[in-house]
């Protein structure tokens, strides 16, 4: 919904947005729409904010003529609206605070925005996503101290800069991306157990950009015991990228890992967990505050996943060929049809020459039957 005005006309703590009565277009300027685009490239160029979402705010003056842009870099930094404040100073009286996220109201490491914002005199905010926190966002706070306040602008774009946060805050665990490559018969690996590599160099870049959005990179011990994975984000030139830019390195299993495995350099950080429940895994990762999981491998640690219905995306590389034998990408305990579980295709794209499907998971028929 793009252009949502709010009311504090409902329940206690949250806003009620609802659509604009103004006929064929949001409530926001032009000039505010096209800062909320420069707030969210701006929050897409600060990398991992952990625990934190990334949030991007653009300060406009009462002509349009922008004041500052602040973004939040991390957990005890300032937030995006506290950083634009700084850089503008005495100029954001009167002026609008254009953010990705609703301010919160609350207090943690830092105060809370409202507050800067009211302290700085801010006459207007426009933000685009609601904070999923009953209570947390602070929309009601400001209008009841007379700010106008304009919600849900470019709210599609905003709410997918904080997907993975947004989801680890409403379901109480990070978000599980499963990618796999496979010939187009369904195998990983061929019967001696080799596996590398399956798709095309093109393929392995792709997986590098999408590797590069999460917090954790997971696979299990058998897999990095037959594969020696690096498990890292490296450039074009497959080089890796700095040790402050790398994803945790999550390996999940009991089998012990000898020192000289290249998931144990210094690279990037790396930590052992020994268990095959994956949401004790899933529980340990969301104390650490991790988002977004990229399960890499292999077969068995991403069939206990998927039996237990904790993939929320598949990512699959398909190369045009065929092995005959050898081991599947997914083991799992199905026994019928009725334990199929299909899968929302989302994208379906040509990578070089393999084919990458990305796609939700839904419901198995026998699951819909209990």
């Amino acid at each position: 919904m793009e252009g949502a005005r709010c009311s504090g006309a409902t329940r206690p703590s949250r806003p009620r947005c609802v659509v604009s009565p103004t006929a064929g277009g949001p409530v926001a300027s032009q000039t505010e729409i096209d800062a909320m685009r420069r707030a969210i490239d701006a929050a897409r160029t600060v990398g991992r904010t952990l625990p934190n979402p990334p949030v991007g705010c653009v300060l406009l003056a009462p002509d349009g003529t922008e004041l500052a842009v602040g973004v939040h870099r991390g957990a005890g930094t300032d937030h995006a609206e506290v950083d634009a404040l700084k850089q503008a100073g005495d100029r954001a009286r009167g002026a609008t605070a254009v953010v990705t996220l609703e301010p919160c109201d609350h207090t943690g490491r830092t105060g809370p925005c409202t507050r800067a914002l009211l302290d700085a005199g801010v006459a207007r905010v426009v933000h685009g996503s609601g904070d999923p926190a009953e209570g947390a966002g602070g929309a009601k706070a400001l209008i009841d101290a007379g700010v106008d306040v304009e919600s849900g602008v470019l709210v599609d774009e905003t709410d997918e800069l904080i997907r993975f946060w947004a989801f680890r805050h409403v379901h109480g665990r990070p978000f599980v991306t499963w990618k796999y490559a496979a010939t187009l018969d369904g195998l990983s690996a061929a019967p001696d157990g080799t596996s590398q590599w399956i798709t095309s160099q093109t393929a392995r870049r792709d997986v590098q950009q999408f590797r590069a959005e999460c917090d954790a990179i997971m696979a299990g011990t058998n897999s990095v015991l037959t594969d020696d994975p690096r498990l890292t984000v490296r450039d074009d030139d497959d080089r890796p990228l700095p040790y402050d830019r790398q994803p945790l390195r999550v390996v999940v299993g009991e089998s012990k890992i000898p020192q000289y495995y290249r998931v144990l350099d210094r690279v990037a950080p790396t930590r052992l967990i020994q268990s095959r429940d994956p949401h004790e895994v899933l529980g340990l990762l969301n104390e650490a505050g991790i988002h977004h999981v990229w399960l890499e491998g292999g077969p068995r640690l991403a069939g206990a996943f998927w039996g237990a219905g904790l993939i929320d995306r598949v990512i699959g590389y398909l190369a045009p060929a065929m092995l005959g034998s050898g081991r599947a990408a997914l083991e799992g305990e199905a026994t019928t049809l009725a334990d199929i579980r299909p899968i929302a295709i989302t994208d379906l794209s040509m990578v070089g020459p393999d084919i990458r499907i990305i796609g939700t998971p839904g419901r198995a028929p026998r699951e819909d039957m209990d």
